[in-house]
Parts: structure tokens; C-alpha cells; sequence
């Protein structure tokens, strides 16, 4: 019998089975993208911030991020790319892609080797990455009175924040695969600033658009109400309601 499950709470669904639950949200590891390029490739300007050549062949099986790259560099190339961590960075090297985007804490926590290879640490500005991205939870039986301990572990402050990013994506309908981008953080008041982006991709992923949007609020369901608001006026055509 298993006890506890640990997540990666990006690819964790908003909706709880009423026999479980998270009791803890680790303090959020960096929550960034990464784009690894072959040395020499990139050449990232105001304009062009991810410098990415016309033509380059960039690996994602993420909409979410292709429909960024495809806004903001709309002559590359998306190609599905699928594996784990090293077996996506193995392609890279290989020469089956010119660049590849993954997760940071992803490759961070796994103290993945890439020497030899251009590494970009995407601001949010940049590449907003998916809602929870970073954040490991701790899911238990519900009211399981020998892992309740275990809610020591929660950060306060990474909780309020994936909790506003988790409530817009639920707010939108969507799962893991639903091209949304969002980032929380506390701003100077305490408060929540809560950035999101909601892509567009055409069916062969070749061209995108995207509608960026951003709330300060007081706590995580406002500050996911005001974005998802906003998100229905700028793209009526993919949010309902």
C-alpha cells in the first residue's frame, strides 16, 4: 500500500479523487523555462529575444510553449519531441533538433550535464511556464492521521501562488495540456501579482497566436479571476463563458 505520492504539481489535475489530498507545497524550485540551443546558435536581441534563427528547428511537445516561440519567432520550425529529461537532451546533442525547451527545475534537480550546449534561462517576460511549474506536492489519503506530520513541509508563500495559478487554469477548463502559461509572485503589498498567457496554435503547429494578461490582487482567487476575465475578452474564441 502506498502512502504518499510526490508530484510535480504542473502535471498534477486541479480536480482531487475526495479520498485524496495535497497537505504539502514544497518551497517552488526555479520555475522557469530553459532553452538549449547548439553553441553558437543563438543570437537573442530586443526584438528577438529568444535569438533563434529563421528555420531553426526548436523541440517541444509542450503548446503551451510552442505557441510562444511561434508568436514571438514565427520562422522556426516546431518538432514534437518526447522522452525523459536526458533522452531529450541525448536528441539535442544528436542533431535531431537545433534547440530544445525544458523545464529548469527539471534539469536542475537531476544536475544534468549540458556542457557543450547553450543554455537561456527564459524569463517570465520571455516564456511564461506552466501553472505550478517548479513546485513539488505531497499527496496523501485524506485525513490520514500518519502522514498529517507531513504538512509541516508546506511553503505559505508557494502555496498562495500556485494556488492563484492552479484556480485560472481550472477557471479555463483546461488540463496539463491546455496552452497556458502563468506565474505568480508576491508583489511589494503582500499582495499577488499574477502574469498569464493563453495560446492559439493552428492544427499543423506552425503558427500561433497568443493573448498575455496580468492582475494584482489581495489573494489567489481574485488575482485568477481578474486574468481569466481578461483572457475571455482578448481571446472570446477559445474561452467560453
Amino acid at each position: 500500500r502506498i502512502d504518499l505520492v510526490v508530484h510535480s504539481l504542473k502535471d498534477l489535475p486541479t480536480e482531487e479523487p475526495p479520498e485524496l489530498e495535497v497537505v504539502a507545497v514544497t518551497d517552488r524550485a526555479d520555475p522557469r523555462d530553459v532553452l538549449l540551443a547548439r553553441r553558437g546558435l543563438l543570437e537573442p536581441t530586443p526584438a528577438l529575444p529568444l535569438g533563434l534563427p529563421d528555420g531553426a528547428v526548436v523541440g517541444t511537445s509542450s503548446l503551451r510553449r510552442a505557441s510562444q516561440v511561434l508568436a514571438a519567432h514565427p520562422a522556426v520550425e516546431i518538432r514534437a519531441l518526447r522522452g525523459n529529461v536526458p533522452t531529450r537532451v541525448g536528441k539535442l546533442r544528436d542533431g535531431g533538433y537545433d534547440a530544445i525547451l525544458l523545464a529548469a527545475a527539471g534539469i536542475d534537480r537531476l544536475e544534468l550535464d549540458t556542457g557543450g550546449l547553450e543554455r537561456i534561462d527564459l524569463d517570465p517576460e520571455v516564456l511564461l511556464p506552466a501553472p505550478g511549474q517548479g513546485a513539488l506536492a505531497i499527496e496523501t489519503r485524506a485525513g490520514d492521521e500518519r502522514t498529517s506530520e507531513l504538512a509541516a513541509l508546506h511553503d505559505a508563500l508557494t502555496g498562495r501562488c500556485v494556488a492563484a495559478e492552479r484556480r485560472l487554469l481550472e477557471l479555463l477548463g483546461g488540463g496539463c495540456h491546455l496552452p497556458l502559461g502563468c506565474l505568480a509572485t508576491e508583489d511589494e503589498t503582500n499582495g499577488l501579482r499574477l502574469q498569464a498567457v493563453l495560446g492559439q496554435v493552428d492544427d499543423e503547429v506552425t503558427a500561433a497566436e497568443v493573448a498575455r494578461v496580468g492582475g494584482c490582487a489581495a489573494d489567489p482567487e481574485t488575482a485568477a479571476t481578474i486574468c481569466f476575465q481578461a483572457l475571455r475578452l482578448a481571446m472570446p474564441e477559445v474561452v467560453g463563458g
